[in-house]
């Protein structure tokens, strides 16, 4: 991808760092890059000799992170400590740049993504279509391991994002099928051939290619650096490992925000962005349409509710999001107000329904969500059937539990 803008390149000056034949470059020191940002308007910015820069660094990261559409700022060896706010990390050990044309290419990707969400908000008059809020609130981690490395890394990651734990690569596999991540982190326990062909076999996929993944651990220092433009590979304590790594993996849950963003500008504002569901007065408006149509033609029609335990935000989205996935065509649901999640089978009738939501729910329940007693979820579910005497609001009223009936 070759930007019409320049890309800002800061060092200490003495000599510019080679690469980026790709792109139109222009360069600054440290002691001017403020100033050059202001006036270059650049699409990214890659910083080398980041401790030349002092408490600057921080202040450009945060300089940059305002900017509107996303800008990228690549930091070449940060300290594990450094204030990089959206800044990515890139480690080149003895100077190895040769990766940093396909991370910057894939950041400059979620910058043109970014900027056209913006363009498709403006045209339709909308403010806000991007959920507000740091993205990494909805992310969601693999972390593979089996060795000494991973309770400090589950420590370490928990503490910011979901943690889904596999202990082979075959685990690896199943959750990867099952559900979306925003990172990869692969710890102890494997051997450096496991990692390859694991790592290679991701690289292969287009689903996979921008994803971060993080080896980590002795298997690292013998690994092949993979075709995956967001890969590195860490050989230190897990706090530090995670303070790098998390830019990477917010790049990655801010990416599909942006495309969920989309999806609900391109079908008019009716779906939530956090969800990829409908929001909830456009399901009220087609669950409506479908009872009236179901009742005048004689034909069946199913809703179910969705009950998410442990009430957690992240939980409660990363299980709409599931379903949206496996759902048929013509089913249409929401996350409620209350946080439920509602689900409405067109053409069901009670039998056919009820084997459709066992198996919706079996999937909710086999999927981790995270890590130790609240890695699962077990959702209490209601299915209900369309009756003659029905209107959407009875059929609704029969989707609550007796309790909120008897206080309606």
């Amino acid at each position: 991808m070759a930007p019409h803008a320049p890309v800002l390149r800061i060092s200490r000056g003495d000599a510019s760092p080679p690469g980026f034949e790709a792109f139109p470059v222009i360069d600054a020191r440290w002691d001017d890059a403020a100033e050059a940002i202001a006036n270059v308007e650049p699409v990214a910015v890659v910083a080398f000799d980041p401790h030349e820069a002092g408490p600057r660094l921080s202040a450009i990261a945060a300089q940059i992170a305002a900017i509107e559409p996303y800008t990228p700022l690549i930091v070449v060896n940060p300290a594990p400590d450094a204030e990089l706010a959206f800044g990515l990390p890139f480690m080149a050990p003895g100077g190895d740049l040769s990766r940093l044309q396909a991370r910057l290419s894939a950041a400059l990707r979620v910058r043109a993504l970014h900027a056209t969400v913006l363009r498709r908000s403006a045209d339709a008059g909308l403010q806000q279509t991007v959920p507000a809020g740091d993205p990494l609130h909805d992310a969601s981690v693999l972390l593979l391991g089996r060795g000494a490395s991973f309770p400090g890394l589950s420590i370490a990651f928990g503490e910011r994002l979901g943690v889904v734990g596999g202990f082979s690569i075959e685990a690896a596999a199943r959750h990867l099928n099952a559900r979306d991540f925003d990172g990869i982190i692969i710890g102890d326990g494997f051997s450096p051939r496991v990692v390859d062909a694991f790592l290679t076999v991701l690289s292969e996929d287009v689903r996979f290619r921008t994803l971060p993944a993080i080896a980590v651990g002795s298997a690292a220092a013998f690994v092949t650096p993979p075709a995956l433009a967001n890969y590195e590979s860490l050989q230190l304590p897990a706090p530090e490992v995670a303070a790098l790594a998390l830019p990477l993996i917010r790049q990655h849950a801010f990416e599909a925000r942006l495309e969920r963003a989309l999806l609900s500008l391109e079908a008019g504002g009716t779906l939530d962005a956090r969800t990829g569901l409908l929001a909830p007065a456009p399901f009220q408006r087609d669950f409506t349409a479908a009872t009236a149509e179901a009742l005048a033609r004689g034909t069946s029609l199913s809703a179910a509710r969705f009950v998410i335990e442990p009430a957690h935000d992240r939980i409660r989205h990363d299980a709409a999001r599931i379903l949206g996935r496996l759902m048929r065509k013509t089913d249409f649901a929401t996350l409620d107000d209350d946080g439920s999640i509602l689900v409405v089978l067109t053409d069901t009738d009670l039998r056919t329904a009820n084997g459709i939501v066992r198996r919706l729910a079996s999937v909710l329940r086999q999927t981790p969500h995270g890590l130790g007693r609240d890695s699962r979820v077990d959702p209490a579910v209601t299915l209900v059937t369309l009756l003659p005497s029905d209107t959407v609001a009875s059929l609704r009223a029969r989707l609550m539990p007796q309790d909120q009936r008897a206080a309606s």
